[in-house]
């Protein structure tokens, strides 16, 4: 396969997977890709901003930062509201790998 045909495979997938719904890791599972591979191709084949704001923008991610007198072991513990209304709480100390499992998953 050429670099050309190639490119074009993976765009198609790119595109399939943007309209899916999916994470991206569920889709490379249904469609038996390589992760690793699908992140480098949509990075490489996805137009992006040389602004590192944009870039951080893209990313999904916020900085959080600890409200004064708030402790992540409170009564009613830390919620860590989701883009789509999904809300995760009751998160404390010992719970709080339960976050990183669930976040790896979307």
């Amino acid at each position: 396969m050429t670099p050309t045909e190639r490119a074009h495979v993976w765009q198609q997938h790119i595109t399939d997977w943007q309209v899916s719904g999916v994470s991206g890791s569920a889709y490379c599972k249904q469609q038996s890709l390589i992760y690793h591979q699908f992140v480098y191709w949509r990075r490489k084949l996805t137009p992006t901003e040389d602004s590192p704001k944009q870039a951080q923008a893209a990313t999904g991610f916020a900085r959080v930062v600890s409200a004064p007198g708030a402790s992540i072991g409170g009564a009613d513990g830390l919620t860590v509201s989701l883009p789509g209304g999904v809300s995760i709480t009751g998160l404390h100390a010992g719970n709080i790998e339960l976050l990183g499992a669930v976040l790896r998953q979307l």
